[in-house]
């Protein structure tokens, strides 16, 4: 959907103003829609024939847009033309980290993925070797892209980011390597590097591209190796004073025999919904995981803060293995496979899941819930359904329950459109009123 006529600049915006308004709303228009004739953005922007004709000038001259074709086969002369972004004008970056590996993807000003990336890193061995394996990852996917130079960095990892730094708000628990490699990229690129907590970036990828579309207001929930939150309120992704908006692992809830601390969030949510909880609930349903399984074997922190290591969610290598799926991912698909055999243990499931989203909801009254990470993935429509059951019975307000629709890919894609959107802020101009984009 294009921005509406109004959005233009109008008669009390000074010139300079204007015109900043102006070429901004063509140039998202260009994006949304495609390339356009001058007569198209004349129509769609309310505008008059000599403004476009000054703001195409304009954005020619400033390598922005370029002539890509003409429209219709038998059409000839400037009427004709249409224009297009330049999507090389700037390469962006964006990364995944993980305890155990690094995704690169490197995509041009329009946020087409180009070129992509992984490797594998070893947590256990010395720092400055993770980081130059990271960093040459970094240069392997841009040269594979045809880029010389990112103009922006996007990073997304687990933990607190502190929003008034941009920085990691606690490093005891964080991989050491996060933190060099984040400090090398600034260092070694000198181009802004956005660091990001992952879950809010997985956020930006649903509302853009996935199941939270056409939403202002919702909350994603992860589910994967451990537990997190994203929240956007009115279109605006929230984090909170100190970067801890969405620390649900660390919520209490009944059921767990104990309580979280501010060093670990084992008695909360997260020991209700984690991974290795989820494996130890679909072993008391009868569901173990291949001849060997032990639930107690499933790595779970017990300490720290922030969504604990979902290793699939980029489809990555993991920790168990570097083709199968986590043990936990693989029981919730297994149940959701077996029908009416599994059904006992998703409704079991669903029902702790509702109880971290009931307190979400007494609080927030978000309206829409997404079920992210491998195992909200992993069990679709059929676990989120049982969700929405359960949470009716919980609370009296109004709330949809849906499966995440983005893909293994979320932090990733949100990383390339978190660095697009700054990129373009940049390039574009600062947005003007009506044209700002969507978190």
């Amino acid at each position: 959907m294009h921005p509406p006529r109004a959005a233009a600049a109008g008669r009390t915006a000074s010139p300079t103003t204007a015109r900043l308004i102006n070429d901004r709303l063509a140039l998202q228009l260009l994006q949304s829609e495609g390339p356009l004739t001058a007569g198209q953005l004349k129509s769609l922007t309310g505008l008059s024939r000599p403004t476009v004709a000054d703001l195409v000038e304009r954005l020619q001259e400033a390598g922005l847009i370029t002539v890509v074709g003409e429209s219709g086969a038998q059409r000839r002369g400037p009427n004709a033309r249409l224009y297009g972004i330049v999507a090389d004008r700037a390469h962006l970056v964006g990364l995944d980290l993980r305890t155990h590996s690094v995704t690169v993807a490197v995509a041009d000003l329009l946020g087409r993925v180009r070129a992509e990336h992984t490797v594998l890193i070893d947590p256990d061995g010395a720092r400055d070797a993770a980081v130059a394996t990271a960093l040459a990852a970094v240069d392997k996917a841009l040269a594979a892209a045809g880029a010389h130079a990112p103009h922006t960095i996007a990073v997304g990892a687990p933990g607190l980011v502190d929003p008034a730094t941009g920085r990691f708000g606690g490093t005891d628990w964080i991989p050491s390597w996060h933190v060099g490699l984040v400090g090398g990229l600034r260092a070694r690129t000198g181009v802004p590097v956005l660091l990001e907590n992952e879950v809010n970036l997985a956020a930006i990828a649903e509302q853009r591209d996935g199941a939270a579309h056409d939403r202002d207001t919702f909350v994603l929930l992860w589910l994967g190796q451990g537990t997190g939150a994203a929240v956007v309120l009115d279109g605006t992704l929230r984090r909170g004073a100190s970067g801890g908006t969405g620390e649900i692992g660390f919520l209490p809830v009944p059921g767990t025999g104990a309580l979280p601390s501010a060093s670990g969030c084992d008695g909360g949510f997260h020991s209700l919904a984690g991974s290795a909880a989820i494996c130890a609930l679909a072993a008391e349903h009868g569901m173990p995981y291949g001849a060997a399984f032990d639930p107690k074997g499933v790595h779970e922190l017990s300490s720290g803060t922030g969504v604990h290591e979902p290793p699939s969610d980029t489809g990555a290598p993991t920790e168990a293995s570097p083709t199968e799926a986590p043990p936990a991912e693989s029981l919730v698909r297994s149940a959701v496979a077996a029908g009416d055999a599994g059904a006992a243990f998703l409704d079991a499931l669903a029902a702790r899941i509702a109880l971290g989203v009931a307190a979400v909801c007494a609080v927030l009254d978000p309206g829409c819930v997404v079920l992210g990470g491998e195992i909200g993935r992993g069990g679709g429509a059929a676990l989120a359904d049982r969700v929405a059951g359960h949470l009716a019975r919980l609370s009296p307000l109004r709330t949809d329950v849906r499966a995440g629709a983005v893909g293994g890919r979320a932090v990733l894609l949100g990383a390339v459109l978190a660095a697009r959107d700054a990129a373009q802020n940049e390039l574009f101009g600062a947005a003007g009123p009506g044209v700002s984009p969507r978190p």
